[in-house]
């Protein structure tokens, strides 16, 4: 069990749309840059979409594609660690499954209910980047999306934590919770968490199992490749009113 900070904020999270400029504190969001609409190779380039955070498109595959690279960065920076054992690069797949939600009704005297999801734990990969890209999720499945839950880090700072043997531990940069942001995702879709960026695990909200395929790099020493901290309970995302956003289970 991770260690557990021992002072951390009560927070009601409003998640938020996942775009390109909102997500780029915390490392990239990719979506595609053209509409869905388009379906024709003849789309000139001259008129194709700009955004400063998608790279210009060259012509590919006999014209027939466009290409956009880099859409995301690959880093390693294991050369760093204390360790010095190498990484190598490692594709996975996370077949996650929709998460328990509760219900909780409102205070001051008021009877109305909310779906939240509790978030109790964060973790951080400080050497490397993490992408997760969902497979088989269309855009137009309103009914299951996925949750991005992110905070930077204080770097240079250290919290006081405490592991399940009561002993109390520095945890060395800490998540930034009064920074902590909640993002909305779709089938179509992908995430990089920036290397040191602190996330949730994987949260799925629907009815349906949503498969990821994730792309980073590990060494294999633990605390190198993943760090992970808890806190107190009281921090949640606000899902009521989202479809999909039903209780699994009154906990």
């Amino acid at each position: 069990m991770p260690p557990t900070l021992l002072s951390s904020p009560t927070l009601t999270l409003t998640p938020e749309p996942l775009t390109r400029d909102a997500f780029a504190p915390f490392g990239t969001a990719i979506i595609p840059p053209l509409p869905r609409s388009t379906t024709s190779a003849r789309n000139p380039l001259s008129t194709h979409p700009k955004h400063p955070l998608v790279p210009a498109p060259v012509a590919a595959n006999q014209l027939s594609a466009l290409k956009y690279s880099p859409i995301s960065p690959l880093l390693n920076s294991y050369a760093q660690c204390s360790s010095k054992k190498p990484s190598e690069a490692r594709m996975s797949m996370f077949s996650c499954f929709p998460r328990a939600l509760r219900s909780v009704t409102g205070g001051s005297g008021k009877d109305t209910e909310k779906v939240v999801f509790d978030v109790g734990i964060l973790e951080r990969h400080p050497y490397t980047t993490q992408t997760f890209s969902p497979l088989g999720l269309g855009a137009e499945d309103k009914g299951t999306y996925y949750l991005v839950i992110v905070a930077p880090a204080l770097r240079g700072e250290t919290a006081a934590a405490r592991t399940e043997t009561g002993q109390e531990v520095a945890v060395r940069d800490p998540p930034d919770l009064s920074r902590l942001r909640a993002f909305v995702a779709s089938g179509d879709q992908a995430v990089t968490y920036g290397a040191g960026t602190w996330h949730a695990p994987m949260v799925v909200v629907g009815e349906r199992r949503v498969d990821f395929v994730v792309t980073q790099f590990v060494n294999g020493v633990a605390d190198e490749d993943c760090q992970e901290v808890c806190f107190r309970e009281g921090v949640v995302v606000d899902l009521s009113g989202r479809e999909g956003g039903k209780v699994k289970a009154k906990l």
